[in-house]
């Protein structure tokens, strides 16, 4: 067995696998409620609960893209008046794609049809609003092996994972607008609005 998969049961690491392939894990993903409490679980913690949120799904995805063969890389998108969004990315044919869970519809999967990584952040910005309607994605991040926190057991601890984003919160990301453009922008039309946030789960 892998090393840096030894945390899981045998029964856990089936089910990781029986995913397969990015597609896999975000229907995996989709099919979970989203997870509204302030919370930082372990992909293992995931698996049990079956429930996520935004950190935690990125997160997960990582892990079952490692387990799947592929490493387990994040990136960060970074908003203004608005929370940031993880989300796990991979590569097919040398093309980025993302996997990822939110509670708003424009949020999720990117199939790998994108040449850079700007370009997949920048897929991300027509759908990322809050609920005054403004356009909030400004910056995204160099991709994050999580391999790093391998010592730290991330993929299966008790412990939250707050050195996760606390490790994002520092590293360098990179601006997808210019000031002359945010100042130009508009807010959502409210068919735009009700869509983006179908499904929405709220407290």
């Amino acid at each position: 067995m892998n090393n840096s998969h030894s945390g899981f049961t045998s029964a856990e690491l089936r089910k990781l696998r029986s995913l397969k392939d990015p597609h896999g894990i975000q229907r995996f993903l989709d099919d979970q409620p989203y997870h509204l409490a302030d919370t930082a679980w372990s992909p293992q913690r995931v698996l049990r609960e079956n429930t996520s949120h935004c950190f935690e799904g990125a997160t997960f995805a990582a892990a079952a893209l490692r387990v799947n063969g592929y490493p387990p890389l994040v990136i960060d998108l970074e908003a203004e008046h608005d929370t940031d969004h993880v989300v796990a990315v991979f590569k097919h044919n040398s093309h980025w794609g993302a996997i990822s869970k939110s509670n708003y519809s424009g949020l999720c999967h990117r199939e790998p049809v994108y040449r850079t990584l700007r370009e997949l952040a920048m897929s991300f910005f027509e759908g990322y609003f809050n609920l005054r309607r403004e356009r909030t994605l400004r910056t995204f991040s160099r991709p994050v092996n999580l391999a790093r926190f391998d010592q730290l057991h991330w993929m299966t601890t008790d412990q939250p994972l707050w050195f996760i984003a606390e490790y994002l919160f520092t590293i360098r990301h990179f601006p997808l607008l210019k000031p002359s453009m945010k100042r130009r922008l508009h807010r959502l039309d409210d068919r735009s609005f009700r869509a983006g946030c179908l499904g929405r789960a709220e407290k």
